[in-house]
C-alpha cells in the first residue's frame, strides 16, 4: 500500500503513515497545522476533535521522522494536499495496490487494533483515539484469534 500512495504522490505516503500510526481521522490529519505539532514533546494538540473537544495526540517517533522530513510550508500547514485531495488520489493508490473495499477511515480501525496489539490497554487506547465509551472502541478494534493465540503462549 505504501509504495502505491508513494507512486500515487509521495505526500500520500507520509499522510497514510500518520494515520496508521496516530489514529487520527482524515479531516484532523489534513486540518493539520505546524503550530499544532510539538515535536520535542511529540504531541499534536487538536483543538476541536469531531466530537467537540481538544484532544492532544502522542506521536510515535515513526510519526515525529516522517514529520520531520516534510517541507515546512510558509502558509502554516502541514500539509499541500487538502482533504478533497486525499478523497481522489487515496482510491487511486488503492487501485494501483490492487485492494478493494479500503476507505481512508479504515486506517483509523487498522491503527486502533495496532495499539492493542501492541500492548496498550483500552484507558490507553481510548485517550490516544479520542473514545468516549468502551462500546464505540470495541467497533473500532479488530483484534485476530491468531494474534491472541500467540500472546496467550
Amino acid at each position: 500500500m505504501l509504495e502505491a500512495c508513494r507512486s500515487v504522490n509521495p505526500e500520500l505516503t507520509a499522510i497514510v503513515r500518520v494515520a496508521v500510526e496516530t489514529v487520527m481521522r482524515q479531516g484532523e490529519i489534513m486540518g493539520l497545522s505546524w503550530d499544532k505539532v510539538n515535536l520535542t514533546q511529540r504531541t499534536v494538540t487538536l483543538n476541536e476533535a469531531k466530537n467537540g473537544t481538544k484532544r492532544v495526540v502522542p506521536l510515535s517517533a515513526a510519526v515525529c521522522n516522517v514529520l520531520s522530513e516534510l517541507p515546512r510550508r510558509i502558509d502554516g500547514k502541514v500539509w499541500a494536499y487538502g482533504q478533497e485531495g486525499v478523497k481522489y488520489v487515496f482510491p487511486a493508490a488503492c487501485r494501483r495496490a490492487g485492494i478493494k473495499d479500503l476507505r481512508f477511515h479504515d486506517l483509523r480501525h487498522e491503527a486502533t487494533s495496532r495499539l492493542f496489539e501492541k500492548g496498550f490497554n483500552p484507558m490507553e487506547v481510548s485517550a490516544i483515539t479520542g473514545h468516549k465509551t468502551l462500546q464505540m472502541l470495541k467497533r473500532y478494534t479488530h483484534l485476530r484469534a491468531e494474534d491472541l493465540a500467540k500472546r496467550m503462549g
